[in-house]
């Protein structure tokens, strides 16, 4: 059986750094901690994959260190989000024929979806979870392909739309799976409670901040 890994792109929790467009319904110290919960659920979910996990981040790396004790740590590397993927990528592929990425906005997304995502790889391709904003929440690949990480305008409703013109343009087969929610704003936040209410980043906002949402 092929190798294969998932890496998780990470922040170090600070406020006024982290989850800026859930202000001012939260404060950024409320924010932090939401976006500390939902990174603690991320690790703690995709530990049951079937798969290797790599943490990389930006930050304080002793934070990182004290955290999570048991990973792999790698310093994000890059000027662009775009260069820092590509890069990331191009780091796990010198040990793991298959690699992924996700972030740490989707704490409850299926392991079973990314296991689903990983065997759609055909032998030199593509594969992403779609997001609703118009991006996606994982992207896979088997053979590093840094084309579809170049011009691409990140942190809008074009993302998907442009990785798939990239790949085209390059002639790289992409395959879609599933589908996925980030957890970047009020809406989302909504649509996670009603989604997973079991979930852990679930429990911590009804516990934390019931009073300003419709649970």
């Amino acid at each position: 059986m092929e190798k294969k890994v998932v890496g998780v792109f990470a922040k170090q929790p600070l406020p006024g750094r982290v989850k800026t467009r859930m202000c001012p319904l939260l404060s950024p110290s409320e924010a932090a901690l939401l976006y500390e919960t939902s990174l603690l659920e991320t690790i703690f979910t995709m530990r049951d994959g079937d798969f290797d996990l790599v943490l990389f981040y930006t930050g304080d790396v002793q934070w990182f260190r004290t955290t999570f004790p048991d990973l792999r740590l790698i310093p994000q590397q890059g000027s662009d989000l775009g260069e820092r993927m590509a890069t990331a990528l191009q780091q796990l592929h010198a040990d793991y024929p298959k690699a992924a990425l996700i972030g740490s906005d989707s704490p409850d997304l299926p392991t079973a979806m990314v296991e689903k995502a990983f065997n759609s790889l055909d032998s030199d391709g593509l594969v992403v979870i779609p997001a609703r904003d118009g991006g996606y929440v994982m992207i896979a690949e088997r053979g590093h392909h840094p084309q579809v990480f170049r011009t691409v305008p990140w942190s809008t409703a074009e993302v998907l739309t442009s990785t798939r013109r990239l790949a085209a343009e390059h002639r790289i087969s992409l395959q879609e799976v599933g589908g996925w929610e980030d957890l970047d704003d009020v809406d989302s936040l909504q649509n996670l409670l009603q989604r997973s209410p079991s979930s852990r980043t679930a429990a911590f906002v009804r516990e934390n901040f019931r009073d300003r949402l419709s649970v």
